[in-house]
């Protein structure tokens, strides 16, 4: 039997030029995703990914290497202006946003989607002694 040779989809270059990077942060990594417009997923990285681990990778410069090499591939994609999209916290959260800025890319919007809760968890009931 002949072995298929798997091919890997080429990604294209982005239309006009726009993506968003969406990052999120919780208390054991930086996650980092570079998407098109339409949320298509273009590259990723993680501060694990980078080489750091254990709380090294809640660091604020694990989250600011992280963030760098993704965009490193943002210019062989066309992508010039970016949204920003942060979920959750840690000390790397205002390092990787600053990161976007020095990077040369044209930042059009940053926001916040981190789940808040309305009303939080129904809480025990009474206790009856």
């Amino acid at each position: 039997m002949a072995v298929k040779k798997e091919t890997k989809k080429k990604k294209t270059l982005v239309k006009n030029g726009e993506g968003a990077i969406h990052m999120f942060f919780n208390q054991n990594n930086t996650l980092v995703t570079l998407t098109d417009e339409q949320g298509n997923a273009l590259c990723q990285c993680s501060a694990g990914a980078r080489g750091n681990k254990g709380a090294k990778k809640t660091t604020p410069f694990a989250g600011q290497d992280a963030v760098e090499t993704c965009l490193k591939n943002a210019a062989n994609f066309g992508i010039s202006k970016l949204a920003i999209y942060v979920k959750g916290s840690n000390p790397a959260r205002e390092a990787a946003i600053r990161a976007v800025g020095s990077a040369g890319l044209q930042v059009t919007m940053i926001r916040d989607v981190s789940p808040i809760p309305h009303n939080g968890c129904r809480p025990p009931k009474k206790r009856r002694l």
